[in-house]
């Protein structure tokens, strides 16, 4: 008995360990706006609240509705996706914290924190103080040379050709053409925040992020992160390539 108890603590350990390793890796961590079991955002101030839990363990922290830094914008996945969860019932407010990364893979979830106080505003203060309190065995240390640098996926290769040239060079950024292939049409399926574009491989060729802007999103494949947005009745994929901003057609179907 004491033997299988120490290898489940071994192997708990091991789990926390490559947790950390892996969350050491992001920077910067987004917060929703509005947690699910409430019915607007930051109701009680909760959201600003987490924001700080998570800022004292040392990540970078944004709402979902904040500007965020370039590099970040363009590359969703550099992040990681903070929560808080409920568990409440008739007797007591239970809260825990989740982090997930931008796949909707769960890295992280805190202990429980319980209150038992009838007013809701000070329970939910109560129970998120004490589930912050596990934080403590994560020892979040940001590991900058470990850094993510984003989850693209495979993007079929195409012809580049030079689009004619109508402006002087030193008035106008070059940009390369790339014509769209009528047999190869994308289908959007619905992931969090956004679409993951699949051909009928099927395989995933790109993921697209929600912005603020309608019809505009940042977008990642095989590491290039650009934006996909429509124009027209058209949908198009831009990002730079070798220093030069490519502008991809591309049929998408929803």
């Amino acid at each position: 008995m004491k033997k299988t108890l120490l290898l489940a603590a071994i192997f708990f350990t091991g789990i926390c360990f490559a947790q950390t390793e892996i969350i050491n890796k992001y920077k910067y961590i987004i917060l929703p706006e509005k947690f699910d079991f409430l019915n607007q955002a930051n109701k009680y101030n909760l959201n600003t609240l987490a924001k700080g839990v998570f800022e004292k363990e040392g990540f970078t922290v944004f709402m979902s509705n904040e500007k965020l830094p370039d590099e970040l914008a363009l590359d969703k996945c550099k992040a990681l996706y903070g929560d808080v969860k409920s568990n409440s019932g008739m007797l007591a407010t239970v809260l825990s914290f989740e982090i997930k990364d931008c796949t909707g893979t769960v890295l992280y979830t805190s202990g429980k924190g319980r209150s038992k106080i009838k007013e809701y505003q000070k329970a939910y203060y109560e129970a998120m103080r004490e589930a912050a309190a596990s934080f403590a065995s994560l020892d979040y240390k940001y590991n900058e040379s470990a850094s993510v640098t984003g989850q693209g996926s495979f993007v079929p290769k195409v012809t580049v050709m030079q689009e004619p040239q109508t402006q002087p060079a030193q008035a106008a950024t070059k940009v390369i053409a790339i014509p769209v292939n009528n047999q190869a049409s994308l289908f959007a399926q619905p992931i969090a925040n956004g679409y993951q574009l699949v051909d009928t491989t099927p395989k995933v060729v790109v993921k697209m992020y929600k912005t603020s802007q309608a019809d505009y999103y940042t977008a990642q494949g095989d590491g290039k992160n650009g934006v996909i947005f429509k124009k027209g009745n058209d949908w198009f994929f831009e990002y730079y390539l070798n220093d030069k901003l490519v502008s991809e057609k591309l049929i998408i179907k929803f």
